[in-house]
């Protein structure tokens, strides 16, 4: 059977630079066990398999399980992973409610994009609670895009404070608010 290369990162128009093998042999070169300071590892690792797996240091793509999925302790968002999102939505679902916003460029140079529109169709169709967040999208826009329309990425993801500083604020004084009405005794208060 014929081994295709894995695209790695492209440019807005959807132009190849590199393969994910090239991309884990840059890392290696710059840095055994994780020292790279790059991803590639930790992602392969852990976000897309679910788990984590140990990667070969001398050629990608041939890993060995260290620990099955189920023997990770969750240590907080920085570890949750799509399959925990769909399966314990109930559990979780109350907590994110509001508090999902999610930024993606269409031609995102690591092709994220793609994880995001599964991400969207699960929390567009979730009850109990509805997300009421936002997932929004930027046709052409590469890597870091921030949801900005009005001005271009490299631009936009310079002033990540201006453009969240007033959704930030809104979400306070939501919460702030409901949360006073609630001390006051009236069990209709306003959801976040």
């Amino acid at each position: 059977m014929k081994k295709v290369p894995r695209p790695g990162k492209r440019n807005y128009l959807g132009e190849l630079a590199a393969t994910i093998e090239d991309a884990n042999q840059m890392e290696l070169a710059l840095g055994t066990n994780s020292r790279s300071g790059g991803q590639w590892r930790h992602l392969a690792g852990g976000l897309f398999t679910g788990g984590r797996r140990r990667l070969s240091e001398t050629r990608f793509g041939t890993s060995k399980p260290e620990k099955s999925t189920d023997q990770w302790p969750s240590t907080g968002a920085s570890t949750m992973t799509w399959s925990h999102l769909r399966r314990d939505w109930s559990k979780l679902g109350p907590k994110l409610e509001g508090k999902i916003h999610i930024y993606v460029g269409e031609a995102d140079n690591y092709f994220l994009n793609n994880a995001v529109y599964l991400v969207e169709d699960f929390l567009k169709n979730a009850k109990n609670p509805y997300y009421a967040g936002e997932v929004d999208y930027e046709r052409r826009a590469e890597h870091c895009w921030n949801g900005d329309h009005t001005r271009p990425n490299a631009i936009s993801r310079l002033r990540y404070h201006q453009f969240f500083a007033p959704k930030i604020v809104e979400r306070i004084f939501k919460s702030a608010l409901r949360e006073l009405i609630l001390r006051a005794g009236d069990t209709k208060a306003p959801k976040n």
